[in-house]
């Protein structure tokens, strides 16, 4: 899928973004553009800065410097309403009270689209359906979160982001705990989301083939700095391999899409 408006702001961007916690610097000045209409996936071994530039780009974390613009304006500027309509995020072990139904939480999802006094509007009610039936969800709408499988609970959380309506949706390693056909519901997911709603989606993944086969664009990031960004078929190199993740490897044509597939087997320190 292209970016469909390539001239125009790009969804997120960063000019010289400074990211740490206290006087550890994670990431020391990165520029970055995200395209939109996309799904991108980050990579990148533990500690290089992932999680915490996802972070950033939905303003949960402060910055220590630089600048990060939602479709072309300062983030920090915005009231927290209006980003809230135009980017949602999932982000690591979300948690809820025991006993919240599925439908109670994805209702949350509808916060920024009401005013101080919260009505439920049928345009909200409308949203919170079309967010169940979006995800599968619908069937469970009744029961609480602690009863439902790890894959089930992940959609019912991406069901109130879905709620939000936002045209950008930011998952941190939304597979992470899950067994390998949860992985791949959250995945496929995401993807039709991409498809056929025309979102653009930033995930944080671990797993690398993962990545390449569910994502458009790929952003692998070493030492809070960009590798390299851009089609899978065009960075997923053994010197990205190398340089990266430390691993030598074999790099194959996936038979189903034809993309590359990783076969890592040594170590390369």
């Amino acid at each position: 899928m292209t970016d469909p408006h390539p001239t125009s702001p790009a969804p997120l961007a960063t000019t010289g973004l400074k990211l740490g916690y206290g006087q550890s610097v994670v990431i020391p000045d990165l520029d970055l553009r995200v395209s939109g209409g996309k799904v991108t996936s980050i990579i990148g071994p533990n500690g290089c800065g992932k999680s915490t530039l996802l972070r950033a780009l939905a303003r949960l974390l402060p910055t220590s410097g630089g600048h990060i613009e939602l479709y072309g304006q300062a983030l920090h500027a915005l009231p927290s309403r209006e980003v809230a309509r135009r980017l949602a995020i999932l982000p690591q072990g979300p948690t809820a009270p025991e006993g919240l139904s599925v439908e109670d939480l994805v209702w949350f999802g509808r916060h920024p689209h009401q005013g101080r006094f919260p009505v439920r509007r049928e345009e909200d009610r409308e949203a919170v359906h079309w967010a169940l039936d979006q995800t599968g969800m619908r069937v469970f709408a009744g029961r609480p979160l602690e009863a439902l499988s790890g894959g089930q609970r992940q959609r019912a959380w991406i069901a109130m982001s879905l709620a939000q309506q936002t045209d950008i949706l930011l998952l941190d390693e939304p597979t992470t705990y899950l067994d390998l056909s949860h992985q791949l519901e959250v995945l496929q997911l995401a993807q039709r989301l991409n498809q056929e709603q025309g979102k653009t989606v930033v995930m944080v993944l671990h797993d690398l083939n993962q990545a390449v086969r569910y994502s458009d664009e790929i952003i692998a990031m070493q030492g809070g700095q960009v590798y390299a960004q851009g089609p899978a078929e065009g960075i997923l190199t053994h010197d990205l391999l190398r340089d990266v993740f430390h691993l030598r490897g074999h790099i194959l044509p996936d038979p189903d899409t034809g993309k590359p597939h990783v076969i890592p087997y040594a170590l390369t320190r």
